[in-house]
């Protein structure tokens, strides 16, 4: 098992927790779904073979192939961003024979030709995340987002990331590297310069280290995709765990994240 540092920041992005029809909505931290199908987009992927295993990465000697569910995520929410609610309509000034389809086939009123749909989205967040699994599904996931077959977005086309998304690749211990190493990226420093410690919270996808293995989850999030075409998305219900942790001072990115991050990807003392 090895593992990569990815970052998650742009202008925009939303990952959808249960949103459907007319609300879309945003959960506050990238989901797995969201992570599983950036990664099939880089890879070139269409929809319909998005969560296939892959038969060229199996190892000798293995009686499966490599596929997502080898795959665990932790995340740690260097800005949480804020909530933005755009407002779309559809169907509106259009002749009634051309107008929107209702459940029953037929066509709705004039009167009620325009559907206001909602969507939800986080501006200023960003994510670091550790990805752990395999080595060979790890290596290739890295070499295809650093050269994407597909465009890469965060959540909705809308959402591109910003640059530096991959910042460790090959990491034996990616989750100490975010405990310890990765640059922390923030508006401002949040404490007063005595300030050691850095509060941040870390989502993780199993019990966190030193944790009771039977500690309950405190959410379950429905972001486990087992289908990803558009007419058939299903997604079945994953158990999360939340904690507070205390990073040492010195990740604060300082106000130019971009030099700190430049100088921790080429390998340097953070």
């Amino acid at each position: 098992m090895t593992g990569l540092v990815l970052r998650l920041a742009g202008l925009l992005q939303s990952s959808g927790e249960r949103g459907v029809f007319h609300y879309r909505d945003t959960c506050a931290f990238p989901t797995r779904s969201s992570l599983i199908g950036m990664f099939a987009a880089a890879q070139g992927r269409p929809r319909e073979h998005a969560l296939d295993p892959y038969p060229h990465l199996q190892a000798p000697g293995d009686t499966t192939a490599p596929s997502h569910r080898d795959l665990t995520f932790t995340i740690r929410v260097d800005q949480p961003g804020t909530l933005y609610r755009d407002f779309h309509t559809v169907g509106g000034g259009y002749p009634r024979e051309q107008g929107l389809l209702c459940g029953d086939g037929t066509r709705r009123a004039q009167a009620k030709a325009t559907l206001v749909s909602h969507r939800d989205y986080l501006t200023g967040a960003v994510f670091t995340i550790a990805v752990e699994g395999p080595a060979p599904l790890i290596n290739h996931i890295a070499e295809t987002l650093q050269r994407p077959r597909f465009g890469l977005f965060l959540g909705r086309r809308a959402c591109l990331p910003d640059e530096p998304l991959v910042l460790n690749t090959g990491s034996p211990d990616p989750v100490t590297e975010l405990l310890t190493r990765t640059p922390l990226t923030r508006n401002r420093h949040p404490g007063g310069p005595t300030d050691t410690r850095l509060t941040t919270t870390f989502v993780w996808e199993h019990p966190p280290p030193g944790a009771d293995p039977a500690t309950p989850p405190d959410r379950e999030s429905t972001s486990e995709p087992t289908n990803l075409t558009r007419t058939a998305r299903r997604h079945l219900p994953r158990p999360l765990w939340m904690t507070t942790e205390h990073l040492p001072a010195h990740l604060y990115a300082g106000p130019r994240p971009i030099d700190t991050l430049t100088t921790y990807v080429h390998g340097e003392p953070a």
